[in-house]
């Protein structure tokens, strides 16, 4: 398996000991991972209201890949002095994010405030940071591990590189292990890695709400939920509702507009949303080209207090509770050149005027967003102990059976569409689809059809990870 000779008999020993244990044991050891019986982490129950999706079709969720990016998240030897992980800026009790208003790495603080991570999965927007300068969230999950402050791997300032990190992991006993398991070799690359991390934290989610439970109750988004009182249903419907204004930018009737920038039942950020009127920073006088945000589902936490400071800037403007929030959407303060138009109706600073009712409204309705499971579910904690990591290998019946596994392919004749059917075994297993020239189409975990409809007429293979081999001729 690629285990580093010093590092073989410490892990026949801890395999050894496992195995001497009572079934009932495995489930009161902390920091253990069973790699036959892996954590369900590609088919969680998705509301049907959840439309919104943005996971790539070349990295969909497995439960081996999000098992290996929760290691690499949680695992604080991803950074050069030992010290820090993302978990240590994305906290689970915080529903991934940190109270502290720029989060300590290595050397320093982050830059701005660390974003919460739940249900980054679920929204539009692909792109990630608050600037929005990483294209997807794989290219995202590295950037930290790079950066000087944060985890050291910048390959500037002295600091080793990612090559460096890549060398210090292969001499990690457990990554070669966790590498050919999900992988198929032990290979460890930045690609990897990155696929590994955005599958783990694509799997954060949250939908278990008291406006979960009401949306199912009433049957959809629109109208009073039963299960709300009624100051919780009037600030949805203030969220919901566009407002009025007049030729200065006042609001004259209609709600609050929340919805504009935050659609639900996701709640994410639309993609073509500005910055929204906060510009402080902790390093520049003003900080404008922050145009992204987290989902605003567990927003508070259980009791709707707030994880510190909110905006990219943690409360420095003197934003630290759901009215601050309120309060500055209702009288946006001043003008910018990256302000979202939303926000300065007939080119005026927006104006709402709630009163004192509509704003307690709001700030009831906004806690009605906040689940309990995304707290302490064991699959999103942090595997190790201690900084220790124990694994209990795949079953051999396990690897044989995949060995032997073989999918039904058809039609192998086709203009188009070709069906996929495998037994349970080859789940979590990936699929290659070429053409005659050698060329990757697809490299990915199985799903249940190929698509050749826009593929020029010719000779393609799907070629499954256990070997079977399908010859496919498109018309």
């Amino acid at each position: 398996m690629g285990i580093a000779p010093a590092h073989k008999h410490t892990l026949f020993m801890k395999r050894l000991f496992l195995a001497a244990l009572p079934i009932a044991a495995f489930i009161a050891i902390s920091g253990t991972l069973d790699l036959g019986k892996p954590d369900n982490y590609a088919n969680q129950a998705i509301p049907n209201y959840i439309t919104k999706d943005n996971t790539p079709l070349n990295n969909e969720i497995t439960d081996k890949g999000a098992t290996l990016g929760r290691v690499l998240f949680y695992d604080k030897k991803l950074s050069v002095n030992n010290s820090k992980s993302c978990a240590s800026c994305h906290k689970q009790q915080f529903a991934f994010g940190d109270t502290a208003s720029a989060s300590e790495g290595v050397n320093g603080t982050t830059g701005r405030h660390s974003m919460r991570l739940v249900n980054a999965r679920f929204a539009n927007e692909v792109r990630f940071f608050w600037d929005e300068r990483a294209a997807t969230l794989e290219q995202q999950t590295t950037q930290p591990i790079q950066d000087h402050a944060e985890m050291g791997y910048s390959g500037q300032n002295g600091d080793p590189n990612i090559t460096d990190l890549i060398a210090k992991m292969n001499g990690i006993w457990y990554y070669p292990e966790l590498f050919t398991w999900v992988y198929g070799d032990a290979q460890i690359t930045e690609n990897r890695i990155q696929l590994a991390l955005a599958q783990f934290v694509r799997s954060i989610q949250s939908f278990d709400s008291k406006y979960d439970a009401g949306i199912v109750q009433a049957g959809n988004p629109n109208g009073p939920f039963p299960n709300f009182s009624q100051q919780e249903n009037q600030g949805k419907g203030l969220f919901m509702q566009a407002p009025v204004f007049d030729a200065n930018g006042i609001r004259v009737g209609g709600g609050a507009g929340c919805q504009r920038c935050h659609a639900g039942p996701e709640f994410d950020i639309a993609p073509t949303s500005r910055n929204n009127g906060v510009t402080g920073s902790f390093t520049l006088p003003n900080d404008i080209n922050n145009t992204r945000a987290p989902s605003l589902r567990d927003l508070v936490d259980v009791n709707g207090n707030a994880y510190g400071g909110f905006m990219h800037n943690a409360g420095q403007n003197g934003i630290n509770t759901l009215l601050d929030v309120i309060n500055h959407y209702d009288s946006i303060p001043q003008n910018n050149p990256n302000l979202d138009p939303r926000l300065r109706p007939g080119g005026n600073l927006q104006r709402l005027r709630l009163s004192t009712q509509e704003k307690a409204n709001l700030v009831a309705f906004l806690r009605t967003l906040t689940g309990n499971n995304v707290y302490t579910d064991p699959k999103w904690s942090d595997p190790f102990t201690n900084d220790s990591l124990t694994i209990i290998p795949e079953p051999a019946y396990v690897q044989q059976a995949i060995a032997t596994a073989s999918a039904k392919v058809y039609p192998t004749v086709t203009a188009g569409k070709v069906v996929i059917e495998y037994p349970s075994a080859l789940t979590h297993t990936r699929m290659q689809v070429s053409d005659m020239n050698g060329r990757t189409l697809l490299n990915g975990y199985i799903g249940n059809s190929i698509d050749l409809s826009a593929q020029p007429a010719g000779m393609y293979f799907v070629r499954f990870e256990n070997g079977q081999t399908v010859k496919l001729v498109k018309q």
